[in-house]
């Protein structure tokens, strides 16, 4: 085999999406305006390099509220917190930055509506995530977890006639549509939200992730253990036709062993992956004879996301 025959596809889009560059932003802008420490509830992102990169400018990432010394400046994740935690942030009297993604926000209106409506909401997701976590806190009395399609037979609802669903952001497009076709055997009233609740830059990057997997024999996608999009961009690219496909967090995770008779690599990421991360990964295979890369393109993403009203309020009065 020669290093001609060696090439890459590189998915497009991939990387950070704009809920994960806003909520990076504002902890980078906090440190810059407030300065160290900012302390920072759950990890900003589930990546472990954004993680690293931010403790050393000066973030301390806590767990729970009650970790924030009395007055400090506090951020929130950008996979949202439960009303709980706002309340609490209040009680310490702290300074609170809100970066949850906007599109996570929109499922917390949901839920509230339809909790408002008397409905049993049918939520969507991995039981412990985060972003269930806060969702659930918004109308604890009327949510129901349904972790995947095989769950939905454990579902009890108070009256069939009255159900609705929502979903986490960052699932399996495939496996989500699955879940609620199941649901809607189980309960034909089922309301759906009024949009779609798995957030554009997840599907997108599933779609590229697709296009990439039939053609190639191997796919690295970048990303964290703990992140769920990343975590289903490696079931994806499986389902869709790679042999093999690993999550890794650098390039020097690989083992050298996957590439044994390969001759096209895809590689991806996960919607909190800084490119960089990317970069190091093609420079990694350049090396190895896989230096011909060529992108995938499923879709454009122009998405952009204004920065949390905390900081912007700041920012115009510093401005001023």
């Amino acid at each position: 085999m020669t290093s001609t025959q060696r090439r890459v596809l590189l998915a497009k889009p991939r990387g950070y999406c704009a809920g994960v560059d806003r909520a990076v932003q504002a902890v980078e802008i906090a440190l810059e305006k407030y300065g160290a420490p900012i302390y920072v509830r759950k990890q900003i992102v589930h990546n472990v390099h954004v993680v690293k990169t931010l403790e050393e400018r000066g973030a301390i990432f806590v767990d729970e509220t009650e970790e924030v010394p009395e007055g400090s400046i506090v951020v929130f994740s950008a996979h949202g917190v439960a009303p709980v935690v706002h309340d609490e942030a209040k009680r310490r009297s702290l300074a609170t930055i809100d970066a949850t993604c906007p599109l996570v926000t929109k499922v917390h209106k949901e839920a509230v509506r339809f909790a408002k409506d008397d409905y049993d909401i049918l939520l969507i997701g991995h039981e412990g995530h985060e972003e269930v976590i806060g969702t659930s806190g918004e109308a604890p009395d009327h949510i129901h977890l349904v972790d995947g399609p095989d769950d939905v037979a454990n579902v009890k609802v108070r009256d069939p006639e009255k159900v609705a669903w929502l979903s986490q952001t960052t699932l399996s497009v495939d496996e989500t549509l699955a879940t609620v076709a199941k649901l809607r055997e189980r309960f034909p009233k089922l309301q759906d939200p009024p949009s779609d609740d798995i957030c554009y830059a997840t599907q997108n990057r599933q779609t590229a992730v697709k296009q990439m997997a039939a053609g190639s024999q191997l796919v690295i996608v970048v990303g964290s253990t703990n992140s769920s999009n990343s975590v289903r961009l490696v079931e994806v690219a499986k389902e869709h036709g790679a042999a093999n496909a690993y999550l890794v967090d650098y390039a020097d995770q690989i083992d050298e062993s996957w590439l044994e008779g390969v001759t096209t690599v895809g590689v991806t990421s996960g919607a909190s992956v800084p490119d960089e991360l990317v970069q190091g990964v093609l420079a990694w295979l350049a090396e190895r004879g896989f230096a011909d890369v060529q992108e995938v393109e499923s879709v454009k993403e122009s998405m952009r996301f204004a920065l949390p009203h905390e900081l912007r309020k700041d920012l115009r009065a510093a401005a001023v």
